[in-house]
């Protein structure tokens, strides 16, 4: 594939136009006052980043549908960004293995620099639309599969690259910034975006914006795992008891889910070869493992379906 060809490169003399960019006149003596004043300053501001979010619940809730059903038929789901956008796109990534039982390769976080920017500041990256093709590339980006654009801004060259590709590869395209009308909002199928206003610190995206981003990650990755089964309930029933911790909570999840006592709830687990569902299923119906199995199978690991609640 050509990676010479990057979109349009935004205009950096309006950056300053951008809401994101502006002073904020509630913080702007946050040096001058007393400590416990400044952090309720900064704690006022993030208290608006929730209904900046709610009012894209629509939009996110398109995105949720979408993914899910691409993820039902094969595809992946893909974040890219750069900078804090990168690393919040690849902490929400890193998080569906544990949570969910998800293989690594299925929820997939790219960040501008490679793995070595998570702790490393390499902004200039950001700057080459090309890499962001090229990392859509490296992963061999399918059409089934959905790609989150991550950029406060709306306009990083990286993540504009990035978008261009996966809308040649026919893939869904969603965009998250935080700023209206973006160029990123404009390249993409779905736009994602919580205006939550001048920062607390002018420019610092990591703050107001950051929170936001992760936010309406949290929402999406939860949502579409949901949609897929990996809860009954609330109840996270494709954890893996990995450590102390996580047997504990599996433990708990099977007590809960089949409302007996603990130490049944750990004797059943055992007998179901540590698997929740599994679990679930032999205490609700009173089956033996491989029959619990093979309803989860029929159910397609849904429980509530495997548990005749739901057809």
């Amino acid at each position: 594939m050509d990676h010479t060809l990057p979109p349009p490169a935004p205009d950096l003399a309006a950056l300053g136009t951008l809401s994101t960019e502006q002073r904020n006149p509630a913080t702007t003596q946050i040096d001058t006052v007393d400590t416990v004043t400044m952090l309720e300053l900064i704690n006022d501001q993030d208290a608006l980043v929730a209904g900046a979010v709610r009012a894209e619940i629509p939009h996110i809730a398109r995105g949720v549908d979408a993914i899910a059903e691409r993820m039902r038929q094969g595809g992946r789901l893909v974040s890219i960004g750069a900078g804090t956008s990168g690393r919040l796109g690849v902490l929400d990534a890193s998080e569906c293995p544990p949570t969910f039982n998800t293989p690594p390769e299925l929820v997939i976080g790219l960040i501008a620099g490679g793995d070595y920017a998570l702790r490393h500041p390499i902004e200039s990256v950001e700057d080459r639309p090309e890499d962001g093709a090229a990392a859509l590339d490296d992963i061999g980006l399918v059409p089934l599969d959905s790609v989150i654009g991550i950029a406060a801004s709306g306009r990083t060259p990286f993540v504009l690259g990035a978008m261009r590709r996966a809308r040649e590869v026919g893939s869904l395209t969603i965009g998250l910034s935080t700023t209206t009308n973006s160029l990123l909002s404009r390249a993409v199928d779905i736009a994602i975006t919580p205006v939550v206003g001048p920062e607390v610190i002018t420019g610092s995206t990591r703050l107001k914006s950051g929170t936001a981003q992760k936010m309406v990650l949290n929402m999406i990755s939860t949502g579409v795992m949901v949609r897929l089964g990996k809860t009954y309930g609330n109840l996270m029933v494709d954890v893996q008891p990995t450590n102390a911790k996580l047997r504990r909570r599996a433990v708990a999840i099977v007590r809960d889910a089949a409302a007996i006592d603990e130490d049944a709830a750990e004797s059943i687990l055992v007998a179901a070869d540590n698997d929740v569902k599994t679990a679930i299923v032999m205490a609700r119906l009173d089956v033996g493992r491989d029959d619990a199995r093979a309803r989860l199978q029929r159910a397609h690991g849904i429980v509530r379906v495997a548990l005749g609640e739901q057809s």
